[in-house]
């Protein structure tokens, strides 16, 4: 677990760090706080939206084999309203496509999905801490976790402005 300033940056940080960026295709809720979008737009890459299931305003997992191209890169799944994705076929997707799979789960904390707590269930997970959310912060704040040490050390990197291991050594 890493933590980083925001829900945005977390968010923005892990697409970053798995080289996501112009001329890749991310599928994202089509129903979503603006940031989910935002960090991918922040990145280049392109949003391909996909509609969500009615009662849990989480992402169709039946809609989003569809939407996959050859630049598809990503899912991020968002676990909304403190409900857990069906991560499931999620996962089976990805594994099937060769795309990496994350979650936002800004919304979720502590939250059940179909493959175990969120996030748990993908290649990283976005948390946010903002005073809003059902864990907030007295301000800002956000976390990511993973289970990749390189990926963890990327994010740490940049989360401090590509900082290496001495507090004037900046190598990314």
């Amino acid at each position: 677990c890493i933590g980083v300033a925001n829900g945005l940056d977390a968010i923005r940080l892990i697409l970053e760090a798995y080289e996501i960026g112009p001329g890749d295709e991310v599928i994202v809720p089509a129903f979503t706080y603006y940031a989910t979008w935002l960090a991918v737009i922040q990145t280049g890459a392109t949003i391909v939206p996909v509609d969500v299931i009615a009662n849990t305003a989480n992402i169709d997992p039946t809609l989003v084999e569809e939407a996959i191209s050859s630049k598809t890169r990503a899912i991020i799944a968002v676990h909304l309203f403190g409900q857990g994705a069906d991560m499931l076929p999620l996962i089976e997707i990805a594994k099937n496509h060769k795309i990496l799979l994350f979650e936002d789960a800004a919304q979720a904390h502590g939250a059940e999905t179909t493959a175990g707590r969120v996030g748990s269930c993908s290649d990283a997970a976005a948390f946010s801490f903002y005073p809003t959310k059902n864990l907030g912060a007295l301000g800002d704040g956000g976390a990511v976790t993973t289970n990749d040490p390189t990926i963890a050390a990327r994010i740490t990197s940049r989360r401090s402005y590509g900082q290496g291991k001495t507090k004037y050594e900046h190598v990314d």
